[in-house]
């Protein structure tokens, strides 16, 4: 009985490890191309919907939470009206070619692809389609669905995204808090002159820096391709290098801000030591500028860089954006732009919601 009420009492100190270590579990065996038994997925899928749930209805948050989906729902609808209109008014079209086709060829594709049809029946038709999850047929990959494109290529530059994400977390929130508790020392400017080096260096710069290096001239790792854990070091590092430099300043900022509050000076002189009140009080407190920018750079990064994929030859969704717009193939920029946009609003809204978290101040309704 003991133990019943013990777990009673402490179910989400429980649920929250067992989801900590569920996503943790999946990360290490995805990194390391381990087989991933479903009833993982299962387990921490539940934990997330549950511990998902619980928190927006402790919160009040319910309307709220509606209130953001709502709004989600109205600007995917936006993005995709705009993005099928612009396709059309952009001159040029998806089978225009250096050498000329006969007319009773263009007329057999238009046909084939509706495009001969008017405009609002091709707007309708797509909408519709979309409705029920269709995202219509590629005009370059003869045969294949967008849907099943999509599906191939998300989960590689999720991989890419999650990684990235984890790396950028791990350097940057302790870089920031390393460089704000000796503030205008030399290991606070040494600190940040990496920081702005690492935000001011494009990708399309660093990677070939560390191909050389690590690649060719130390042949440590692979490059190209996405078949295993030496060939996800680098794309990751380049990757994760710049929004690691972000979070670092963006810490670093808020740290040295909240430092001086009045509560943290009225904590030092309890007696609290200066670790006590550096990680208990004012590490969560400086996560809100933080938090305000996790939320795009999620989206960025989760959705993977088309210069990284680009560089590296990583089959991810970013190339088949970039070769989409390159050939015009208007279903297939039409579901990478949706896909890049759900990640987007999601990102945002996840990002809303736990700011009650990380500050009670803040109260949504």
């Amino acid at each position: 009985m003991k133990l019943v009420s013990r777990l009673k009492e402490n179910w989400k100190f429980l649920m929250g490890w067992g989801l900590l270590l569920g996503s943790l579990s999946l990360v290490v065996m995805s990194f390391f191309a381990l087989p991933i038994p479903r009833a993982l997925w299962w387990l921490t899928g539940s934990l997330a919907a549950v511990g998902f749930a619980h928190y927006t209805f402790s919160q009040n948050l319910v309307v709220y939470v509606i209130k953001r989906i709502l709004e989600a729902v109205f600007v995917i609808f936006v993005i995709a009206s705009m993005t099928f209109l612009l396709l059309r008014v952009i001159p040029g079209g998806p089978f225009d070619t250096e050498k000329a086709l006969p007319p009773e060829v263009i007329a057999n594709i238009a046909a084939k692809y509706n495009l001969d049809a008017p405009l609002h029946r091709q707007y309708s038709d797509y909408m519709l389609g979309l409705l029920r999850g269709d995202l219509g047929e590629s005009y370059k990959f003869l045969g294949r669905n967008v849907a099943q494109i999509v599906g191939e290529a998300l989960p590689v530059s999720l991989q890419l995204g999650v990684y990235s994400l984890i790396l950028a977390f791990m350097i940057g929130i302790p870089a920031g808090l390393f460089a704000a508790s000796r503030h205008n020392s030399f290991a606070d400017n040494a600190t940040m002159i990496l920081a702005i080096s690492g935000v001011a260096l494009p990708s399309f710069l660093i990677a070939p820096i560390l191909i050389i290096v690590f690649a060719f001239w130390l042949n440590w790792f692979e490059v190209a391709l996405w078949l295993g854990p030496e060939y996800y070091i680098l794309p990751v590092v380049v990757l994760g290098t710049s929004p690691a430099a972000i979070i670092a300043r963006l810490t670093r900022s808020s740290v040295l801000e909240v430092i001086r509050s009045d509560y943290i000076r009225t904590a030092k002189a309890k007696g609290l030591s200066h670790q006590v009140v550096l990680y208990k009080h004012v590490l969560k407190n400086s996560l809100i500028p933080v938090l305000t920018f996790s939320g795009p750079l999620v989206a960025g990064v989760l959705s993977g860089s088309f210069v990284v994929e680009q560089i590296f030859a990583i089959p991810g969704l970013g190339r088949h954006m970039v070769q989409s717009v390159t050939n015009r193939d208007y279903p297939l920029i039409l579901g990478t732009t949706l896909v890049f946009s759900v990640m987007l609003v999601l990102a945002n809204l996840v990002v809303d919601i736990l700011y009650a978290y990380f500050d009670p101040r803040i109260k949504l309704s």
